[in-house]
């Protein structure tokens, strides 16, 4: 026997010795028997458990064979110990009881060990299953705000080409003007492809240079007025989502009025919890609109449901019989 294996045998005796002043070799093996078949049941138990993948079944299944595998493995164990209290025990022993009283302490450990392991792994599952969808979602959402960036791009690119082709003709000196506008206002949307959120400040920006580019083809029917809160200029807003509304505007409202009208940005804090934009604008809503129709508007609210979830609210109504009314509120970092 190696030096390991004596010294374990004799600590194991100097364990008895302590706490029963004598050395019982039978109780020493009965204990030994006792752990040494409670290591390989449970061993065998979660071998077979893992191997038909007990854990992934059904929680009724799954508890049907976990209890079935206590029965048998109980049913074992008291077999094995009552046969060995009956060969080596110094008292004699009746079997039944024997047998009876291994199998109900065995099933009660057993059920005890099976109780920890199956609640365990149950609870080890549903965390990972969370993980996966919290996991998932982000995914949806990032994949959501790409496909949306997407789409939103090359929409405003069209509308800004179109209304440089209407000046090429008639007046070619302000169409270079226009497309200089244009530049500016690619070059700025491109530096926030990237981001989920921008500041207003770099939003206006571009609405800034969108409305410089329509008052070239509007000239004097479009009057622009901003009424911004310098304290929200570094709020956080979703990037060209101004913009869009903004030009929604101006396709809605004022390319449809002969004499053209007013558009309003207005940006304020409402209540020190929210961040209210405004974008009024010369015109009326149409069924279609008020409907939830058009790309501008659908990509606003999906963008809003993605990013705040109930926390954002987006609304376009008809203020008066003159003026429409966009206004979005957003939730403070």
């Amino acid at each position: 026997m190696s030096d390991f294996g004596v010294g374990t045998l004799c600590r194991y005796f100097h364990f008895f010795a302590f706490f029963f002043d004598r050395v019982d070799l039978y109780l020493v093996l009965y204990t030994f028997m006792v752990v040494l078949l409670g290591i390989l049941l449970t061993h065998a138990f979660r071998s077979v458990a893992v191997q038909y993948r007990w854990m992934e079944l059904p929680f009724e299944r799954a508890v049907f064979y976990f209890s079935f595998g206590i029965i048998f493995c109980a049913v074992l164990d008291a077999a094995v110990l009552t046969a060995f209290r009956l060969l080596f025990s110094p008292v004699g022993e009746s079997m039944v009881p024997s047998f009876m009283y291994s199998f109900l302490q065995q099933s009660a450990i057993l059920t005890l060990w099976a109780a920890i392991y199956f609640t365990w792994h149950y609870v080890e599952k549903s965390r990972n299953v969370q993980l996966d969808k919290l996991k998932l979602e982000a995914t949806v959402r990032t994949l959501e705000l790409k496909t949306i960036k997407a789409q939103l791009n090359p929409h405003f690119i069209f509308n800004a080409l179109n209304s440089i082709r209407a000046l090429v003709d008639e007046n070619p000196q302000r169409a270079r003007t226009a497309i200089t506008e244009l530049s500016n206002i690619l070059r700025s949307s491109m530096q926030v492809e990237k981001v989920e959120m921008v500041s207003l400040e770099n939003e206006l920006n571009i609405v800034r240079d969108y409305l410089a580019l329509e008052h070239i083809r509007f000239e004097e029917r479009l009057k622009i007025q901003y009424d911004i809160d310098p304290e929200t200029l570094e709020l956080p807003i979703p990037p060209m989502m101004l913009q869009t509304l903004v030009e929604n505007a101006i396709k809605h409202g004022i390319s449809r009025e002969i004499r053209g009208g007013v558009i309003s940005v207005a940006s304020h804090l409402k209540d020190n919890t929210q961040h209210e934009l405004t974008i009024r604008n010369t015109g009326q809503i149409r069924e279609r609109l008020s409907n939830g129709g058009g790309f501008g508007l659908q990509s606003t609210r999906a963008r809003l449901e993605i990013l705040f979830g109930k926390r954002a609210s987006f609304e376009i109504r008809n203020l008066d019989a003159q003026t429409v009314e966009a206004k979005v509120l957003m939730p403070l970092f």
